[in-house]
């Protein structure tokens, strides 16, 4: 009685080999890991429940930073430290509304965000400013002229920062259709006829 009972246990054991071979074959979250192996960090760009920090962290080769689908920015692989740490702290502010005011505190971190509360939280993530600074502000702070990682753009009334070639910006403005008010990713240049263009020394 026992040799069938074995029998049936071993031809069970077989069936059931394809399925778990099956179960390890490359999906495509298998195959976005690969691919997001290549830079560092190793996170996918889509936002995930159980690491939306990662997904705020996403690094790719070039000089270039990329606005990823979930709204985001991956820092480009040769840009300086200070620089993609500045994206990474853009990154964790993205998508919350406009609040006049908003991030002008000692500690940056509020429920909402104006214009220059939006490039100072970048800037400090980078460890380029110490203390908020409004749009008037910044019009005489780092540095005149574009910068090689970052250019901040400010007059009386607005301020917003290109960073590696992303346009960090509360405004809408320059785009066809408008995406929202609030801290934003956007890929698209938008006037600059009355901005002082100015950026961090070294960068």
């Amino acid at each position: 009685m026992r040799a069938p009972v074995l029998l049936i246990c071993m031809l069970a054991l077989a069936l059931a080999a394809p399925s778990a071979a099956v179960a390890k074959s490359p999906t495509t979250t298998d195959a976005a890991a690969r691919a997001s192996a290549a830079v560092t960090g190793g996170a996918e760009y889509a936002e995930s429940a159980t690491a939306p920090a990662m997904a705020t962290r996403v690094v790719v080769p070039g000089r270039e930073a990329v606005r990823l689908p979930n709204g985001y920015a991956a820092a480009p692989a040769e840009a300086p430290a200070a620089v993609q740490a500045a994206i990474f702290a853009a990154n964790e502010i993205v998508g919350k509304p406009y609040r006049y005011g908003g991030g002008h505190n000692r500690t940056f971190k509020d429920t909402g965000y104006d214009c220059s509360g939006t490039v100072s939280y970048a800037l400090r993530g980078g460890r380029l400013l110490k203390s908020p600074l409004a749009s008037g502000p910044f019009m005489t702070w780092g540095v005149g002229g574009k910068g090689k990682w970052i250019t901040v753009y400010a007059h009386g009334g607005h301020a917003y920062a290109v960073i590696a070639g992303l346009r960090l910006d509360t405004s809408s403005a320059g785009e066809r259709v408008s995406s929202g008010k609030g801290p934003r990713w956007r890929t698209n240049a938008r006037r600059q006829a009355g901005f002082v263009v100015r950026h961090p020394k070294g960068y």
